[in-house]
């Protein structure tokens, strides 16, 4: 699948309040395939116009598209991306890696130069996206209590407000007392879950500032993240994107029981995370659906703190994300029943994780 992604970024006073906006068409036609834009809080031109490329990188990705030709006003962008210009400026090398990796998903990727009068959509998308930046902006200006989240991060170079992200496993279910594997199967919390989560939303009810409660759409994360919201009046937003993996035929199997039924495959799952179990999902489509719900989080609720109930896979895939690591990180880390992580995402593109696995608040 050829498509073509055009993107654009800038900032009101580079650096000033910034947004990026990328748009992926179908070459012949021009028909809009998929959007993407948003608000990074404040930095410059060129950061948010690596962005823009990334966000449209992504996209394309997604649509699983094979070749992509990529075509930006911004000439540094191009002449970098193409291998012709040095990238010097220090901000800009982990953008760039990150572009180049996603580029190197594709089979084709080109680079193009066009005039600004040529990207007028991307250009649209990344000038709403700086207005809606400037807006937040102003807000944040006005009078308030200190936030509980950090504004930068100087020993790591992180700059901006990051949004902060608790991430909070469900409690306990029968499947996960016994061992068992719990994907899709919508099972509720056992009499040590409820108390689990009861005690999870006493430690989140301390933390302050917390601007949203955000479950995965199963019956365990919602009751979960049910107990959390009543302590902290809140509602319930339920993100799809945040659902336990599936695991297809081997739900509801012990560990045991999944190996006997697939040997080959079950063996190859444990460390190939493009591996489906039957009528399931790898832990690649996992992944790139966690990062759109990701995505979506940061553009709704962008520097703030949220709270996120999910189950393993998803959380450790932002883990993953935040630490910017491989997919071996899947099958290394281990996470409790109504634990928690915190992993917090910054508008220049750095993350920093501060919290795993913290059990502390359990009796």
């Amino acid at each position: 699948m050829r498509v073509l992604v055009e993107a654009d970024g800038g900032s009101r006073g580079n650096p000033g309040p910034a947004g990026y906006g990328s748009v992926v068409l179908e070459p012949a036609t021009r028909q809009v395939l998929a959007e993407r834009k948003g608000g990074l809080g404040h930095t410059t031109n060129n950061v948010a116009e690596y962005e823009g490329l990334i966000a449209g990188l992504r996209a394309a990705g997604e649509l699983g598209a094979s070749t992509v030709e990529v075509r930006m006003d911004s000439k540094l962008v191009v002449e970098q991306m193409s291998g012709r210009w040095k990238i010097k400026h220090p901000a800009l090398r982990p953008l760039a890696l990150a572009a180049r990796k996603l580029a190197n998903q594709f089979d084709s990727v080109s680079f193009e130069w066009i005039p600004r009068e040529r990207n007028a959509h991307a250009d649209r998308l990344a000038n709403e996206a700086m207005d809606a930046q400037a807006a937040v902006d102003a807000a944040a200006d006005m009078p308030s209590t200190e936030s509980a989240v950090p504004q930068r991060q100087s020993w790591t170079g992180a700059t901006g407000t990051p949004t902060r992200l608790l991430l909070l496993r469900h409690g306990q279910t029968p499947l996960t007392a016994s061992r068992r594997y719990s994907g899709r199967g919508d099972v509720d919390l056992t009499e040590l879950g409820e108390h689990q989560a009861a005690a999870a939303a006493r430690r989140l009810a301390s933390v302050g500032d917390i601007a949203a409660v955000v479950s995965s759409p199963l019956t365990r994360a919602v009751r979960t993240a049910q107990a959390v919201a009543d302590a902290l009046r809140l509602d319930v937003a339920v993100e799809n994107g945040l659902i336990e993996t599936d695991f297809g035929a081997w739900d509801g199997l012990t560990f045991s029981e999944a190996a006997d039924r697939d040997p080959e495959l079950h063996r190859r799952w444990l460390t190939d995370t493009s591996a489906t179990p039957p009528d399931g999902e790898s832990f690649d489509a996992v992944h790139r659906r966690v990062r759109r719900a990701r995505d979506e989080l940061i553009r709704r609720h962008g520097g703030a703190t949220i709270v996120v109930v999910s189950h393993v896979t998803p959380i450790k895939s932002l883990l993953r994300m935040a630490l910017d690591t491989g997919p071996s990180l899947l099958y290394r880390l281990h996470l409790d029943p109504a634990s928690l992580s915190t992993a917090e995402f910054y508008p220049d593109g750095n993350a920093t994780v501060r919290l795993v696995n913290d059990t502390s608040h359990l009796p």
